[in-house]
């Protein structure tokens, strides 16, 4: 599974969820429920003719997703949906972004958000990303993160391409490379060089600083209606989500990029801003227009259900575990991962007369931060630092948010005594997948 485990054996069937293309792909596309969609500003170069159709149903997702939310041991189907990225209002310390602390929108109504204002800001930060591969084609987003042509999306919005195109919201195409990408995270970074002079780098947040019920804006390009914005709230904060392809034929460009072995575990922020699919690699923004996240997934109810968009649970990777793998994937084309190096199942343990859910360690293996740290088979981990852990995927997801050289402490039930223990992590080895 991990950076720090083994995979973890599940009793439930990865449901394929594909979206195939229309029998009429010039047949018009209804906008999803709840969504607007931006009016271009005015062009300053070359523009899209208008009556080219986007291919909207040749979408770059990830074929049979399961997500594990894991409290509760409960587990619904889950569908990459390129979306947007959030953002806090707080200051940002990294290199990327604007170069500014400041957020670009001050809300003057606290009882009430004006969302055209954060939309307005927003928009000229967030592309759309068309792909071509040997046998297929697709279309995602994604954000402009620094002045240097760097655009951050999913790595399951670029897998299996050869040729690349963004198109900024005035329309203007530019041809893009990969600058990285980590199947990990399921984040990479595309380059455009010689970006124009007027490229607009989104105002980075602080995803710790979140709330659940804070507003937020998704934006991006679902179904291929580039520039679409939806707005609603932080549902949930550090949502264990395990993701994973199911079966390589229905990859759309016959690959296998992602490692068939490996899940990605993310402690999401769940959002109810509606999110479709084309939205992988887009951004969600705080009210402030601030990045948060980069929206990555959806739930849905399953393949039995006729329903095949947004029911109002997605899916974001936390802004700040996005820009440190975005940073290490410009600089070096791949990202470190910090692992503990022990083998996890869901678990429970007593505390006291309560019984506490968490990740039971089944295996530590030698020479590794857990076992520096003293965790032995058996030990059930309940909680990193402040934060709780309920499953094997909780810990994973805590783990993979940070990075190498941080120090954790491990909150351990063992033999029915709470015990804390103090960790050094580590770069996962590259065999260690």
């Amino acid at each position: 599974m991990s950076n720090d485990t083994q995979p973890i054996e599940r009793t439930d069937p990865t449901t394929p969820m594909w979206f195939d293309r229309p029998t009429d792909p010039t047949a018009p596309a209804t906008a999803p429920s709840g969504a607007s969609s931006l009016p271009p500003a005015a062009p300053t170069g070359t523009t899209r003719s208008p009556s080219r159709p986007r291919r909207w149903a040749e979408l770059l997702t990830v074929a049979g997703l399961t997500a594990a939310l894991a409290s509760g041991g409960t587990y619904a189907a889950v569908r990459a949906a390129d979306d947007g990225s959030t953002s806090s209002t707080t200051t940002s310390s990294s290199s990327l972004g604007r170069g500014t602390v400041s957020a670009p929108v001050v809300q003057a109504d606290a009882a009430g958000t004006n969302w055209t204002a954060t939309a307005t800001a927003v928009a000229p930060s967030v592309v759309a990303i068309a792909v071509r591969g040997q046998s297929g084609s697709g279309e995602g987003s994604g954000v402009i993160i620094d002045k240097a042509g760097h655009i951050l999306t999913n790595n399951h919005v670029v897998e299996g391409g050869q040729q690349f195109q963004v198109t900024l919201n005035d329309g203007r195409t530019y041809a893009a490379t990969v600058a990285g990408t980590d199947p990990t995270t399921d984040l990479a970074v595309l380059t455009v060089k010689d970006a124009p002079s007027d490229w607009a780098p989104i105002a980075l947040g602080d995803s710790e600083t979140l709330k659940v019920g804070d507003p937020v804006m998704a934006v991006g390009n679902p179904l291929g209606l580039a520039g679409t914005v939806t707005t609603g709230i932080v549902s949930a904060l550090n949502r264990p989500v395990s993701t994973s392809q199911s079966e390589q034929q229905q990859d759309p460009f016959g690959q296998s990029g992602q490692s068939q072995g490996e899940a990605v575990v993310t402690n999401a922020i769940q959002t109810s801003a509606a999110i479709n699919p084309g939205n992988s690699g887009g951004a969600l923004v705080n009210a402030g227009g601030q990045l948060v996240g980069i929206n990555s997934s959806i739930a849905s109810l399953g393949s039995s259900s006729s329903g095949s968009g947004n029911i109002g649970i997605g899916f974001a990777i936390p802004v700040n575990e996005a820009k440190s793998i975005a940073t290490q994937l410009i600089e070096t084309g791949s990202a470190k991962h910090a692992y503990l190096g022990v083998s996890l199942k869901d678990g429970s343990a007593s505390d006291g007369s309560a019984t506490r859910t968490g990740a039971e360690i089944t295996q530590v293996a030698s020479g590794t931060p857990g076992a520096d740290a003293g965790l032995q088979g058996g030990d059930v981990v309940v909680g990193v630092g402040e934060e709780s852990v309920g499953s094997a995927d909780s810990l994973v997801a805590y783990i993979r948010e940070r990075t190498v050289g941080d120090k954790v402490t491990l909150k351990v039930i063992r033999d029915g005594k709470a015990i804390t223990l103090d960790a050094t992590l580590a770069a996962r080895p590259a065999t260690n997948q």
